[in-house]
This record gives C-alpha cells, structure tokens and sequence, in this order.
C-alpha cells in the first residue's frame, strides 16, 4: 500500500511552475489588455456560488462537470464553477440590465469534476468574452473577430476555425420528440451516419435526407454552403441560418483557416445559433470555443441576447513560442550605493534583477565573492566598469 503524503495532489490538478506560469501571466495581461482597448470590461466572478445560480439556463452541459459542496453557514449546496460564461451573463443580467449594448471579459480558473481528456487538467484557466444585447450579425461577427484577433495577438501559427450553426439541427428536428433529438445529437456529435440512418428511418423521406446530409457538410465554407442551400431546400428557417453564416464570413478578415462543420452541436443544450471552435494541429481538442446563446437570459426571467467565447489559456501557451525573458544577476554589495540605485533604476524600468546572496555555508572570514550560483534563467548580469555599473549578456 502506497503510504499518504500532505504533498500529494489530487488527480489531473497540478502546479504552474515559473516556466508556464509566467508565460500565462504574459497572455493574461496581453489579451486582456487587448480585450480592454476594444471596449470589454473586466469583471471576476467569485470562485464559488449557491448551485442553482450556477447551473441556471445551462442545460445538461454543466451539471456533471461541476462540484458540489455545502455551504457550513446556510446549509445550501454550492458549486465550484466549472464555466465562467454563466456568471457573466448573470452579472450583465442583473447588474448591467440598462445597458443596452454591454461588452465584459474575464479570466480565471475554472474546475472540472472529470478530465476533458486523458492527460488533460481539471483545472481550466479560462479567458473570455461576453458580447451582450444584440440580435445582429455584425455582433457574432465581432466575437469571432476578436477571437481570432486574439490567437493572432499571442502568436498562435497555423490555426483553423469551425463554424456551425444550431438552428440547423433545430430547424430541421422541431417537431420530434425530445428523446429522439437527444438521440440524434447524440449520433451527429459521434458523426456514427448508421446509427443516424437507423434512427432517421421512421422519418419522411426528406427530413431523413437532410439529417443524413447534415452530418456531412463538413470543410470548405464555399462548397459546404452550396450543398447546404440545396440539401435543405424544402425547410425555409435552414436557408435563414445558411444566410446568416454566408452574412458572417463576409464580415470576417484574418489570416486563420475557416471551416464549416454544419453539424458541430457543442453546446448545443443552451447554445441558440452560431457556434465556432479554435483548433491548432498541435492540440487534440479546441482551445477556444463560443457561440450564441439568447436563452440563458430566460431562465434568469429576463431575455437577453448574447454571444461570446472562452480560450484555454494554458492549452493556448503551449502552442505559441513563450516571450524571452531577460534576468540580470546582480552581486552582493549591500554598501555599494551606486550600485543599489542601478539595480533600483533598472526595477523601474521592469527589467528583472536577481541579487546574489552569500551561502549560508561559507564562513564569515571567506570573502563575498563565495556566493550563491547563477540562476538559470540568468541570461545578463551587472559588472562593475569605468566606474560605473552596465548590464552585460552572459557567455
């Protein structure tokens, strides 16, 4: 029997050491910044709030991957969240309900009951944006702008975009039952076209075809949509949604590949039309994902359109090159005047300085060069010449 250690972590959570941790930091204050100069503000959630609130308008998607604890005070169950975009659109809800037109970012972590993947973490750092209070494309458009901005702005490389739309599915299963439509989410989500045909025989024979169809309008936006208009020909609410997503590629302008996969139903329990997903070929699953979803606001006894997204931040810092990090090592020279304001006036420039201190080892007769080793980070160190202190690289 292994023996328990007070050092052990649970499963799937573990330390952000210096490395990552602090090229996170420089993507947190990088998009967030860039999230800021294009009108979102910040706001932060508790960590923590009563179940109900949590969970509220969110359907099935949340509920299993959230924890629940009680509350010591009130007795009430409360859950960890496990997503953020809930608690936004409660804030912008109840809060910012005059505003007509809200835009809010956020970042935090956020944690999951299971893992997404083998090997994936149960803790999230989950970085977003909230579009609030517009029905029109140029706002789905926006968000998938900006989310595109952003992966650009971190330096992501080689990134593709999934579009797709709920109101397909929807529009094309409306007047089945609901077990049915989970069924057939289900087989779509799978792309499983036997089991799909096999629940669509009951079916007409056109509603039959366009399901079928549907689980493989996947690639090319050009192609895909021109199958689409004539795969839903006799189903007038699908060529609305065709149009809608010919409407926001024609808005959109960035370097990343787009695709289409009609099909792609994520979130589909409160997502209400456009959906999209950021992929990279270095990761297995999205990084970033978002949509419309106007019926949360419902739940919450106010309707309010809404569309937005969320990047994994840590899943994004493992696809872009970490930003080089100079550390100058200073010596131990706690009288040396000068060189105690250079090393305040180089702090103040935010440059890093990494003073050297005596090993607790050497004796106090030995002289103060015997100091502690270089860091290895150290990449430039301070030296002592013409009278003056410079920074000079290491090597």
């Amino acid at each position: 029997m292994i023996p328990s250690t007070p050092w052990l972590l649970p499963e799937y959570i573990e330390d952000v050491l210096p490395g990552e941790a602090i090229a996170l930091e420089h993507l947190r204050r990088l998009l967030l910044d860039q999230l800021s100069n294009s009108g979102y503000q910040w706001v932060h959630p508790p960590l923590i709030e009563n179940l109900d609130t949590l969970l509220t308008g969110t359907g099935q998607d949340l509920g299993p991957l959230t924890f629940k604890v009680v509350d010591q005070r009130s007795g009430k169950t409360l859950g960890i969240r496990a997503d953020i975009t809930p608690q936004v659109a409660r804030i912008d809800n109840h809060l910012f309900s005059a505003q007509a037109l809200n835009r809010l970012c956020y970042c935090g972590s956020v944690l999951h009951t299971q893992p997404s993947a083998l090997h994936d973490s149960r803790e999230i750092w989950q970085l977003g944006a909230e579009l609030y209070g517009s029905t029109h494309v140029s706002a789905d458009a926006e968000i998938v702008q900006l989310l595109l901005d952003l992966s650009q702005a971190a330096g992501l490389k080689d990134a593709y975009l999934d579009i797709g739309h709920i109101g397909l599915f929807e529009s094309l299963t409306e007047d089945l039952s609901e077990a049915l439509r989970e069924r057939l989410f289900e087989a779509l989500q799978a792309k499983d076209l036997p089991l799909l045909r096999s629940l669509t025989e009951p079916l007409d024979s056109v509603t039959q075809s366009a399901l079928l169809e549907l689980a493989t309008l996947y690639g090319e936006p050009h192609g895909v949509l021109a199958r689409a208009r004539s795969a839903f020909a006799n189903f007038p609410a699908c060529q609305i949604h065709i149009q809608h997503i010919e409407q926001l590629l024609s808005h959109l302008h960035s370097s990343a590949h787009l695709r289409l996969d009609l099909a792609e139903l994520r979130g589909y329990h409160y997502h209400t039309g456009l959906v999209f997903a950021l992929y990279t070929p270095t990761q297995h699953r999205a990084i970033g994902l978002g949509g419309r979803y106007d019926r949360l606001g419902n739940a919450r006894g106010r309707a309010r359109p809404a569309t937005g997204f969320s990047l994994d931040l840590r899943a994004l810092a493992t696809c872009v090159t970490p930003p080089e990090t100079e550390c100058i090592v200073a010596p131990y020279h706690p009288n040396d005047t000068e060189l105690t304001h250079t090393i305040k006036k180089l702090r103040a420039e935010h440059r890093c300085v990494w003073v050297q201190l005596p090993n607790d080892c050497i004796e106090h007769n030995h002289k103060d060069t015997e100091i502690t080793p270089l860091p290895p980070q150290a990449t430039h160190r301070l030296k002592h010449e013409h009278n003056q202190w410079h920074v000079i690289p290491l090597g």
